[in-house]
């Protein structure tokens, strides 16, 4: 008779796990799911209230996402602020908590139910956290009469088992949300390449701003004139300057590329023009330059504005005569070359300052283009990502995909370094997550290594009129705060208080996990 009634007096306790299980296994909508579980913890335990809390956007409070026997204007009222009350205490430390009379615990707030709507006797809170890979994730929380037969210790246990039940279906939907927005940045990946005549070139894009950096390049590009990229490092000049060669008439001719900034001035005659047989010490043979290597071709000098003065006068005398003369020659060597030139710094500026040339700058400036720096082409940041991505992907081997939040984190970055910077931050993202998801948490703590190190400090880049920055290092959130020395203190108290859990710590502090041993490493604190 005693082991009958155990088993009966713990059934509605089975019955709930085993339709919380069934629910999750079966169910397709996690709200339903999640709804139905606090349905029958009400119906079946008296654990009545139910409600699932989780941090929301960017706002670090915790709302109340699923609810079962809570109004509208209760589930609205229910926002607390992490350690705020008992449910914020949960959700900061990771322990559960029972309240056993709301009505004699100071910290219990009655911000989402009033007193008044609770029953005229002793009311009982408990709330636990819900976990993923012991981080805190979200609160479930619950009221029930105290004068219940049934031990708390019972309900606690049953409500530890439902806690990891609902974190499992919120992991499983957020990985479905990253597999369905993958798919969607795909798609608009595909659509970019149907779509845009740049794409078919490896330029991907739909901004206004690059379409029409887009068709100034491609009228011009059936012609023989010379051609001025404008635009900031990491760009992309190179690659439009490639789609206007291979869009010409010259496209089965070379397309040769020099970086005039990269060689050094004594070996940049060379490099430009060739030499003969033992024109220097050290020229065992005959070579030919760049200029006549790109002969029925295209010539693309990137950085034009570093050439000196003496190779600008050289190259002035190559597009007026169209010839050449290699090193330790008198030899004209007639060449027929297209020749498109980028910069990165103001030329006319260089003009005035007696820099640069001003009959070759009229040479080159015949039809100048100015490519859009990324921040003027955030719609473009989605699609760019997702195919760095790949190229990520199959040269490390690895499968990642972005998580949720992830692209947004890219998005709301102003790139200084333009997408040279982001072909970077991705790269390391792909091998940081070891080929599975890169999560926003992680976009952000590279982000934040990438101002820290004072090379993209972005503050100082104009914006496009009427275009709000996405963030300053000052004014962003602290995720891409520079380290400060005077943070040391605050860190060292914090692990103190928490008694040295980091994951604490780093919650107290506004930070995540990672964010805090990146500060702990820059600033010389022991793990």
């Amino acid at each position: 008779m005693g082991a009958t009634h155990h088993y009966s007096s713990t059934e509605p306790e089975l019955l709930v796990v085993q339709e919380a299980a069934r629910l999750i296994t079966h169910g397709s909508d996690t709200g339903g799911s999640i709804y139905g579980i606090l349905h029958l913890l009400s119906q079946l335990l008296g654990l009545n209230r139910g409600r699932v809390l989780l941090s929301e956007g960017e706002s670090p409070d915790l709302v109340i996402r699923y609810a079962y026997g809570l109004t509208a204007k209760e589930r609205e009222r229910g926002r607390y602020a992490i350690g705020e009350g008992i449910t914020g205490r949960v959700f900061h430390t990771g322990q559960m908590a029972l309240i056993q009379d709301i009505d004699d615990e100071p910290t219990y707030l009655r911000r989402a139910v009033d007193r008044a709507t609770l029953p005229d006797e002793t009311v009982a809170y408990i709330a636990v956290p819900i976990l993923w890979e012991d981080k805190p994730v979200g609160v479930l929380a619950v009221h029930r009469l105290r004068k219940r037969e049934r031990p708390f210790r019972r309900d606690m246990a049953l409500l530890q088992v439902i806690a990891t039940f609902i974190g499992q279906v919120l992991r499983i939907d957020e990985m479905v949300e990253a597999r369905t927005a993958d798919l969607l940045s795909k798609n608009q990946m595909l659509r970019n390449k149907l779509e845009s005549e740049g794409a078919r070139y490896g330029i991907l894009g739909q901004s206004p701003a690059l379409q029409e950096a887009v068709q100034q390049a491609l009228q011009v590009a059936a012609t023989n004139t010379t051609v001025l990229l404008l635009g900031e490092s990491g760009t992309g000049k190179e690659r439009f300057a490639r789609m206007q060669h291979m869009a010409s008439k010259r496209a089965d001719g070379p397309f040769v590329s020099i970086n005039c900034a990269a060689i050094p001035a004594n070996l940049m005659e060379s490099e430009l023009f060739g030499h003969e047989k033992g024109a220097f010490t050290g020229a065992a043979s005959a070579k030919r330059g760049r200029i006549e290597l790109a002969s029925n071709g295209t010539l693309f000098l990137d950085e034009i504005g570093d050439l000196d003065l003496e190779l600008q006068a050289k190259l002035l005398r190559v597009l007026e005569y169209k010839t050449i003369q290699r090193v330790g020659s008198t030899r004209e060597i007639p060449v027929d070359v297209r020749i498109v030139s980028a910069t990165h710094k103001d030329l006319q500026q260089a003009v005035q300052e007696k820099r640069f040339r001003l009959d070759l700058f009229y040479r080159l400036n015949v039809f100048p283009i100015k490519l859009p720096p990324l921040r003027a082409r955030q719609e473009d940041i989605g699609i760019l990502a997702q195919h760095l991505l790949g190229l990520a992907n199959q040269e490390f081997g690895h499968e990642s995909s972005f998580g949720p939040g992830a692209q947004g984190a890219l998005a709301a970055y102003t790139w200084p370094g333009n997408i040279r910077q982001l072909e970077n931050v991705i790269k390391r993202g792909v091998l940081m997550s070891g080929g599975r998801l890169i999560g926003r948490e992680l976009i952000e703590d590279i982000l934040a290594q990438e101002i820290s190190t004072g090379v993209h400090d972005a503050s100082h880049l104009p914006l496009p009129a009427g275009q709000a920055r996405p963030f300053s290092p000052v004014e962003q959130l602290r995720p891409y705060a520079r380290v400060r020395t005077e943070e040391t203190a605050d860190i060292l108290e914090a692990l103190r208080h928490q008694q040295g859990n980091k994951t604490r710590a780093a919650i107290s502090l506004g930070l995540t996990p990672r964010q805090l041993r990146y500060r702990m490493q820059k600033l010389g604190i022991a793990n």
